[in-house]
């Protein structure tokens, strides 16, 4: 091999990363015993950092751009390496390229329910789970507080740390924030930014930072979202005994309907007879076997009218509901007059007692003024 061959090989003069991997932060950049050459090219590439480690010190953090290493760009190795009066020599460093893009999808969730006291229903378990994302912030600072000397830094590596203080932020964001469970999904937004700011605090120790954080959901025990559904289901059927008697019927038409089904025969045969009796049991167009017809039967008298309840407004404040009856007594004693503002359910806004006409009664019993000089 020529000597050429060999003193070429022997130093690095093209310094590069390109990661395949998407998931790893840091990658150590070396060659076994060889030096990098004097004025070599260092490429760092958008979403990346070089950090020069010389003899265990850090030494240089080169930004995206395209470098020639020589002493003018260099300070810092240039002090370390005691590079005075423009000396020239290959140098032995480790050199890291940290991943500074963000690092997106990634998943965190509560292992055990979360207990926090809610307005409506009263103490509940939550379980929360969501994604978020995670970016290096000061290459420097997180290879000297996290990496160390890894030569391939993974988020796994990390992101079990990362989860759990989510977690607890998420947990502690939930409790205190008092805001109802059935209002939660409306205000996960607001809980993401704070869990996210939060987070941010602690890894911004480490170099790390959390641009983004979602909750994706947050939800009841099992057992509660039955009951909860149950509660749905009866407020969207509304009149319960309507809806037996309408479950009833369809079950009975579709019984009925069914071939070779003993309880649709059954049904068919019940239903003869009653429509034979009805017949039976008609005016003189349908009487059978000379029986006389039946006498109809009377209507049962009209449910008794509704009592009102009525409230009162005075000096700015709502009292009541007062009866008609505590009406008139206060009428008789003059704690309110046809000028009293009163309101009932049903009556369209606040009006003056004597322009209601079930109240107008109240004040045509009292007896007129007495006359001037009685």
């Amino acid at each position: 091999m020529p000597i050429f061959d060999f003193l070429s090989g022997q130093f690095i003069d093209v310094i590069e990363w390109t990661d395949d991997s998407r998931d790893t932060l840091v990658h150590r950049f070396e060659r076994h015993g060889h030096e990098i050459k004097y004025g070599a090219k260092l490429t760092v590439r958008e979403g990346q950092a070089a950090v020069f480690v010389h003899e265990g010190q850090l030494a240089d953090v080169f930004m995206p751009g395209l470098y020639m290493l020589e002493t003018n760009n260099m300070p810092i190795m240039t002090t370390l390496q005691h590079w005075d009066h423009g000396f020239k020599s290959p140098f032995k460093s480790e050199i890291y390229f940290v991943a500074t893009r963000r690092f997106t999808d990634l998943k965190w969730g509560t292992k055990n329910p979360i207990t926090l006291r809610d307005p409506e229903f009263g103490p509940v378990r939550l379980r929360a789970f969501g994604t978020y994302a995670i970016k290096v912030a000061d290459p420097a600072l997180f290879l000297r507080e996290i990496v160390g000397t890894d030569g391939d830094f993974t988020q796994d590596e990390i992101q079990f740390q990362i989860r759990n203080m989510i977690v607890q932020s998420a947990s502690r964001a939930l409790a205190q924030s008092r805001i109802p469970v059935l209002d939660m999904a409306a205000n996960t937004d607001e809980l993401g930014r704070i869990v996210a700011e939060q987070v941010s605090v602690t890894l911004g120790e480490y170099g790390l930072s959390v641009p983004e954080l979602y909750f994706e959901n947050v939800s009841l025990p099992p057992a509660v979202e039955a009951a909860l559904d149950k509660r749905t289901s009866m407020g969207v059927i509304g009149d319960l005994g309507k809806y037996q008697q309408y479950a009833t019927a369809e079950a009975m038409q579709t019984a009925a309907g069914t071939p070779n089904s003993g309880m649709g025969a059954g049904l068919g045969m019940g239903m003869g007879m009653g429509m034979a009796n009805s017949m039976a049991q008609a005016g003189p167009w349908g009487q059978m076997g000379g029986q006389q017809p039946q006498q109809p039967q009377r209507a049962a008298p009209p449910p008794p009218p509704v009592e009102h309840v009525w409230h009162v407004a005075e000096g700015g404040a709502t009292k009541g509901p007062f009866s008609k009856a505590r009406l008139g007594r206060m009428v008789t004693d003059g704690e309110i007059t046809r000028e009293t503002y009163v309101w009932t359910q049903g009556q369209d806004g606040w009006m003056k007692a004597e322009d209601v006409d079930e109240l107008a009664q109240l004040f045509t019993v009292m007896p007129p003024p007495p006359p001037p000089g009685a």
